[in-house]
């Protein structure tokens, strides 16, 4: 069905610039095999994002909207190739998608947590070439954490290529409770964000300000406050 559109229309032997002209004067022919063309780019960034609860197809399809705006906006004269460009687009996209998820399901604390632990849309997205490094503080920090912290952290938010697990599936996992599973999140996350532990990370990302280490120390204090509650 897609080769016989394609020679149908003629749209598989046009050169791919003349395509972004014609998408974005109009024709919806042009823009469908353009969409068609980039959805792995779409697929690819979802993929390399940290979901939370909000649906893969849900994600996808905010994916699908950024690649639409990039369409509708690239320049091929300009020297960028479309996939460079239509990146960062796909990821804010996606991006806003959990963040109204979030709010919607009551989770805001949640964007909080990714803001210290990950990244952050409202700060911009991480250039290209420094996201390797990003990836590669954050491995070295989770890798530091006690065996079973770890396991939670890289479960929650599918730090090891697969999708982030719900807390009830990793309690299920690993024996214990859902709520053992808040506790453990909660006691690694304090871990991760000490200034002796995320400098570097906190450094790639801008979030190296007092005031992101003073809310850091607020969160540890109300943890160990709660902590001494449950063994009192």
């Amino acid at each position: 069905m897609k080769t016989e559109r394609k020679e149908r229309t003629g749209l598989g032997r046009q050169p791919e610039a003349s395509l972004y002209e014609q998408a974005q004067a109009g024709c919806l022919e042009s823009l469908n095999e353009l969409m068609e063309r980039h959805e792995p780019l779409v697929l690819y960034a979802v993929k390399r994002q940290n979901l939370g609860d909000i649906p893969y197809e849900e994600a996808v399809q905010a994916g699908r909207l950024g690649l639409w705006q990039a369409i509708l906006n690239y320049k091929p004269g300009r020297g960028h190739r479309f996939s460079t460009y239509a990146y960062p687009a796909i990821v804010h996209q996606v991006w806003a998608a959990v963040k109204a998820h979030c709010v919607a399901n009551k989770k805001a604390h949640a964007i909080r947590e990714w803001v210290i632990f990950f990244r952050h849309w409202e700060t911009g997205l991480v250039e290209t070439h420094m996201q390797a490094e990003v990836r590669a503080s954050l491995d070295a920090m989770v890798k530091k954490l006690p065996e079973r912290l770890r396991t939670v952290i890289v479960a929650y938010y599918g730090l090891a290529g697969e999708r982030a697990q719900y807390q009830w599936e990793i309690g299920a996992q690993m024996g214990v409770t859902y709520q053992r599973i808040s506790q453990l999140k909660e006691a690694a996350l304090v871990r991760l964000r000490h200034p002796a532990h995320s400098q570097e990370l906190r450094s790639l990302l801008r979030r190296h300000s007092q005031q992101e280490y003073e809310w850091a120390e607020e969160i540890a204090q109300g943890w160990l406050r709660c902590r001494g509650k449950r063994h009192g």
